[in-house]
């Protein structure tokens, strides 16, 4: 079969396309035979590898699909169309994956469409409704909010009936977090005050940020009082530090939001995720906008296009 290889840990042009032997699926695996697979920052991390999974040389990247099941196994018919997530081996014409991170994709939902949908809105999912416990009526700061997480943040606390101020850094991007969404936009440099003045001076309720970096503080600053600043990833490619005593100033709470190691000690519960989320998708009110389209021979500019921090809206790479 075709397939994406990181052959090198020296970034995204390391990445080769070349024919693989079909994988073999471990007993109660489900295979799938992809249509289109999504491109995440931890596949960026990877061709680096700097994410804490790192399987052996060579390998194929790709944590999220959609296509079709090849034949019967763990509930699963032959024919059916699901959305998976392998963690690797995505980038491919077929996938072996764990039952418990395949999900039967609803009528309503395109194939590219679904290959947008797991990653990014499990780990949004879990982000609020677990570790932030968004409430209808809050106010939701989200950072990055044009990217696959800053998309899913948006359309999903608009649908638990929160108000979304989208945090961008050019307008093109503002226009995608709108479409997703948000229903004020905000530049980067400024934000802060931005925010002030959007609340009246009280804050916001939930930060939801998957970049870091030296916006940090100025996000802490941004929290009304017993707010949360949510921590997904960093993106800015810098980890910033907590000066605890700005906690208690406000009773605010930074919390981390690490879903996929969640998912690792809990196998079941991005299933039931995914059961809470059909009705969203079948409503219309989770809708990820789709950016760039490659093709599978194109993954390297695929991946390049995260890892230069240029994507407006998902990136996908068609399979078939």
């Amino acid at each position: 079969m075709h397939a994406a290889l990181i052959t090198t840990l020296t970034g995204p042009d390391a990445v080769e396309v070349g024919d693989v032997p079909d994988p073999v699926p471990q007993p109660g695996q489900v295979l799938v035979d992809v249509e289109f697979a999504g491109v995440v920052f931890p596949d960026v991390l990877q061709t680096r590898g700097e994410y804490q999974l790192c399987p052996e040389l060579p390998f194929i990247p790709g944590w999220e699909v959609a296509g079709v099941v090849r034949e019967d196994a763990a509930g699963f018919r032959a024919g059916d169309r699901v959305a998976a997530m392998p963690v690797t081996g995505g980038f491919a014409e077929t996938v072996a994956v764990d039952p418990g991170m395949v999900f039967p994709l609803p009528d309503e939902v395109p194939s590219d469409k679904g290959a947008a949908l797991p990653l990014n809105y499990l780990t949004m999912h879990f982000a609020l409704t677990r570790r932030a416990r968004l409430a209808a009526g809050e106010t939701v700061l989200v950072h990055g909010a044009a990217g696959g997480v800053g998309t899913a943040a948006c359309q999903l606390a608009a649908a638990y009936g929160a108000r979304v101020i989208a945090v961008v850094s050019t307008p093109d991007k503002g226009v995608v977090a709108r479409t997703a969404g948000a229903h004020e936009v905000v530049p980067v440099d400024g934000f802060r005050e931005a925010v002030r003045r959007l609340t009246d001076g009280r804050g916001v309720d939930v930060v939801v940020d998957p970049v870091g970096g030296d916006r940090f503080t100025d996000s802490l600053r941004s929290l009304a009082r017993e707010g949360r600043l949510v921590v997904l990833g960093f993106t800015g490619r810098e980890i910033p530090t907590v000066k605890v005593n700005r906690l208690l100033l406000a009773n605010t709470t930074v919390v981390g939001a690490a879903s996929a190691e969640f998912w690792r000690t809990e196998p079941g519960h991005a299933g039931r995720q995914w059961r809470d989320l059909v009705p969203l998708m079948q409503s219309g009110a989770i809708d990820p906008p789709i950016g760039s389209v490659y093709a599978l021979d194109q993954a390297a500019a695929a991946i390049r296009e995260i890892d230069l921090r240029r994507a407006a809206g998902r990136v996908l790479i068609r399979v078939r």
